[in-house]
């Protein structure tokens, strides 16, 4: 199987070019920069989709990146980095004569309204409510085929909670105050954390890949997966597991305030809002978590 990965160099993408060469199949990355294995985005806009049999999208700007002030410049770079990649990519697959089998976009789970008691499947019915869901809502929309290549191309959207892993993602910033003896709750600790290993995102994708069952007669939706671990935990939770392997304390909560004063209110919600998603469709699928407890997962990213 050929894969066009969109975003492949960065945290879930190298993890998924792993996985799937692993397999056997043959990865091209879509990067910003050219070289081995890649293609650029200018590339794909001007030659048009080279021949794969799946097509992933992962590229967009890190909502959390510390070194950047929350401010319109960054909210501008959050959609446009998402949605613009998104766009070029659903449009070279429904231009191409010989489009790929499957079309898979990695989203978030901000569509869901933070609550402390709903919780949400992939049935759920949701719509805009601030500025991150209605980054989801756009960064969807942008996948979504016309039904022409519908018919041909299965269409996949995985809704992905805090991706932890060994070599980026949420962990990179989490560790080193926890090291320190500095890590503590969020906010009131209350609130859901929806999460998922690195390896079980990438596990997920990957099943998403698989070739289609199509029905002629109707040209199919989106299928849509939560990805995340099927156990529901809160950030308190977390921390004390997190703090309880690495042998460190959880002594220094940090107020919801600060983190709004921080990372700006629109951004902190983030840490200190959560929601329950259960990952329905994903387990129905058939797919096996290798991590499905945060115990587990966290063993193995900080090697205890």
């Amino acid at each position: 199987m050929r894969v066009l990965i969109g975003g492949g160099s960065g945290f879930v993408g190298r993890e998924l070019t792993r996985l799937l060469r692993d397999k056997g199949h043959e990865v091209t990355v879509i990067s910003r920069q050219p070289g081995p294995g890649r293609i650029t985005w200018g590339e794909l806009e001007s030659r048009g989709l080279p021949p794969c049999d799946g097509a992933v999208n992962l590229a967009g700007e890190n909502v959390l990146n510390p070194l950047r002030w929350w401010n319109e410049s960054y909210k501008k770079d959050l959609f446009s980095s998402r949605i613009d990649t998104t766009k070029t990519l659903s449009q070279a697959i429904a231009a191409s004569s010989s489009p790929p089998r499957s079309w898979v976009l990695v989203s978030g789970v901000a569509c869901y309204k933070p609550s402390l008691t709903a919780e949400y499947t992939e049935d759920s019915n949701w719509t805009p409510f601030d500025l991150l869901s209605q980054l989801c809502k756009e960064w969807e929309a942008a996948a979504f085929l016309p039904e022409s290549a519908a018919k041909t191309t299965k269409q996949v959207v995985i809704r992905a909670g805090a991706v932890l892993g060994q070599d980026g993602g949420a962990m990179k910033q989490m560790l080193l105050p926890f090291w320190l003896g500095l890590g503590g709750t969020l906010g009131s600790g209350r609130q859901p954390f929806p999460w998922i290993h690195v390896s079980d995102l990438a596990g997920i994708i990957a099943r998403s890949l698989e070739p289609p069952v199509l029905s002629e007669a109707t040209p199919p939706t989106p299928q849509v997966y939560n990805g995340v671990a099927p156990t529901i935990t809160t950030n308190y939770e977390f921390t004390k597991e997190l703090g309880r392997i690495l042998r460190r304390p959880t002594i220094f909560p940090v107020p919801k305030f600060i983190m709004s004063v921080l990372l700006g209110s629109e951004r902190a919600v983030i840490l200190t809002q959560g929601q329950k998603v259960i990952p329905m469709k994903t387990l129905e699928s058939g797919y096996q978590f290798k991590y499905p407890d945060l115990t587990s997962a966290l063993k193995q990213i900080v090697g205890s």
